[in-house]
């Protein structure tokens, strides 16, 4: 077997054990036994189970940082705010709902996200990234977001940390329901749409 695919096939397997059961609660047998190579050979690869956490973790933020809006915004950047279209309930609505499918099926974010849910009491630095993920650049996301949208005139001026917490924090708590129950997706993403509608018509501009 290829040595990075087994490398590769070593970090899948650790971050479906650790998103399911927790990284205290998995060895490094079960780990090796997942991937189907000896606990020697797996030593090969990684010197420890705290380096297989340290990749997976270093692995997450990467592809965060490169696909999730809420680590990309830049709501303040003059050159960017002057060709950014006018935002609509819909045009939110749509870029809402994209994200979120995208946070719920990319199974590296997925998974990340739910190995941060069951580890951010065992580990300080999952905790604050755990915080940081899934609150305050989320948080930052949407005051961001709620600012243009008065800016541009499509919602009235009103506190703009308390708008944004009305409008992304059911959002959060859905995110985490389908993570328990995944079939409910389609009645969540309906409530989503419905809830997106909702904001705007109390605090729009019109």
């Amino acid at each position: 077997m290829d040595r990075g695919n087994t490398k590769q096939e070593i970090l899948e397997a650790a971050l479906d054990l650790f998103s399911i059961q927790g990284y205290e609660a998995t060895s490094i047998s079960q780990i090796a036994d997942a991937v189907g190579i000896r606990k020697a050979s797996l030593y090969s690869h990684f010197e420890s189970k705290q380096e297989i956490l340290d990749t997976l973790v270093k692995d997450v933020l990467e592809q965060y940082e490169a696909h999730s809006i809420f680590a990309r915004a830049d709501w303040e950047n003059p050159e960017k705010a002057k060709n950014r279209q006018v935002l609509t309930a819909d045009t939110t609505q749509q870029m809402i709902q994209e994200q979120i499918r995208y946070t719920l099926h990319d199974p590296h974010i997925c998974k990340g996200r739910k190995m941060l849910v069951t580890e951010q009491f065992q580990n300080p630095e999952l905790a604050k990234l755990q915080t940081k993920q899934n609150y305050s650049d989320v948080m930052q996301y949407f005051i961001g977001l709620v600012k243009c949208l008065i800016r541009q005139g499509v919602l009235k001026e009103d506190d703009p940390e308390i708008m944004a917490s009305q409008l992304c924090l059911p959002i959060s708590v859905w995110i985490n329901l389908c993570d328990r129950e995944p079939e409910r997706e389609s009645e969540i993403m309906e409530l989503v749409g419905r809830h997106i509608q909702q904001f705007f018509r109390v605090y729009g501009n019109s």
